[in-house]
C-alpha cells in the first residue's frame, strides 16, 4: 500500500505572533528551565567542560502579544555552546542577544547556569589525590541595559562543636582524677600510656558535615569567572574542607585540623564575612552557613550579606 506524498507546507500558522485576546497584560519573566546543555566554562582563563542545567527568560513587555518565541531563546543559547566558552564577556553578549531576539516584545533578559564543578584535590598528607565536586551557579541579568553577573558556589566542610569539645575535655579530666586519685606525683610515661588508652578518652566532641553557600555579585571589570580562586579562598578560611582520597595519615591530619578549628555556625560565618570583605572584584555577597547537626535533628544556620544599599537582602 503506497503512502500519500507529504505536502511541503511553506506557510505554517504562528499562533505566538497573533494578538492575544482578553485578558491582556505584561509578564515579568517568560522562558524555559531545566535545559540540559554541555558547555565550556572559563575559570580564570582555564577552560573546563561541564554539563549545565540552564534557565533562560525574557520579559513579555507587550500586553497584547500572545507570547514570546521560545525557540529563539534555545537557539541563542545553543549558539553560544557551539562557538565559544562561557566567560564574563560571552555571558554579557548572550544577554544582549536574548533581548535582541525579542526586540519587539522584551527589554530584559535573565539566564542561569547550574553545574557541578570538579577540581582535583591532593590528600592532606599522603601522595594520593581525588576529585572534589562543587555546585556552581552562574547568573546574568540585563535590566534597562544594565548587566549584573553573579557567581554562586557551595563548599562542604567539617565543623567541630566548641561546646561539645569543652564538655569532652571535662569528662577526660574527671576520668584522670578518678584513675589517679591519691597520687601526689604521676610519671611522664604513665600519663602518656594513660592518654593512649580507650578508657582514658571517655568522650569525643561531635562534628558534622557543613555547607557554606556563597553568592557574589562580580565587579563589572572582572574578565574571567574566579571559580577556583573563590573555592580556594573559602576552604582556606574554613580550614576543614571535606576530603576526597583519604588514608589513615590523612584522617589523622583531618582530626588534628578539626581539633584546632572548632566552630559554631556563627564562627564560620564571621570567618567568611571577614574574608569576603577583603575579596577583590566582589561588589556584594550573600552567604548561608548551615551545620547539619549530629546532636540535633535540626540544623544550625547563619545568614549574612555585605549590607550594600539596594543589594542582597539577608533573607535565609
Amino acid at each position: 500500500m503506497s503512502r500519500p506524498k507529504s505536502t511541503n507546507l511553506k506557510h505554517m500558522p504562528d499562533v505566538a505572533n497573533e494578538a492575544h485576546q482578553s485578558p491582556e497584560g505584561t509578564l515579568d519573566w517568560v522562558g524555559m528551565s531545566d535545559i540540559h546543555q554541555p558547555l565550556i566554562v572559563d575559570d580564570a582563563g582555564i577552560s573546563k567542560s561541564v554539563h549545565s542545567r540552564v534557565q533562560v527568560f525574557v520579559d513579555l513587555n507587550d500586553a497584547q502579544a500572545a507570547g514570546i518565541h521560545m525557540s529563539r531563546l534555545y537557539l541563542t543559547l545553543d549558539a553560544l555552546s557551539e562557538t565559544q566558552a562561557l566567560s564574563v564577556s560571552s555571558l554579557k553578549q548572550l544577554l544582549h542577544a536574548l533581548v535582541v531576539s525579542h526586540a519587539d516584545l522584551s527589554t530584559r533578559a535573565f539566564i542561569q547556569f547550574d553545574f557541578d564543578y570538579f577540581i582535583r584535590r591532593k590528600a592532606l598528607v599522603s601522595d594520593h589525590s581525588g576529585w572534589a565536586s562543587y555546585p556552581v551557579t552562574l547568573k546574568g541579568t540585563m535590566v534597562d541595559g544594565e548587566v549584573n553577573i553573579e557567581l554562586g558556589i557551595s563548599v562542604l566542610y567539617s565543623s567541630t562543636c566548641p561546646c561539645s569539645a569543652a564538655l569532652a575535655r571535662q569528662l577526660i579530666q574527671a576520668q584522670f582524677a578518678e584513675d589517679f586519685a591519691g597520687f601526689t606525683r604521676v610519671g611522664f610515661e604513665e600519663v602518656k600510656q594513660w592518654l593512649g588508652s580507650g578508657e582514658a578518652i571517655r568522650a569525643t566532641p561531635h562534628s558534622q558535615r557543613s555547607t557554606a553557600k556563597v553568592l557574589v555579585c562580580l565587579d563589572d571589570g572582572i574578565e574571567h569567572f574566579p571559580i577556583t580562586e573563590l573555592i580556594d579562598s573559602y576552604e582556606s578560611v574554613l580550614k576543614t574542607p571535606v576530603q576526597a582520597a583519604v588514608k589513615r595519615e590523612d584522617e589523622q591530619e583531618f582530626a588534628r585540623l578539626n581539633g584546632e578549628n572548632p566552630m559554631f555556625c556563627e564562627d564560620a560565618g564571621r570567618k567568611l564575612k571577614s574574608s569576603l570583605l577583603q575579596q577583590d572584584g566582589v561588589n556584594d555577597f550573600w552567604v548561608r552557613v548551615q551545620h547539619h547537626e549530629s546532636l540535633h535533628a535540626h540544623d544550625a544556620v547563619s545568614v549574612f550579606t555585605k549590607g550594600v544599599e539596594g543589594g542582597y537582602l539577608p533573607i535565609p
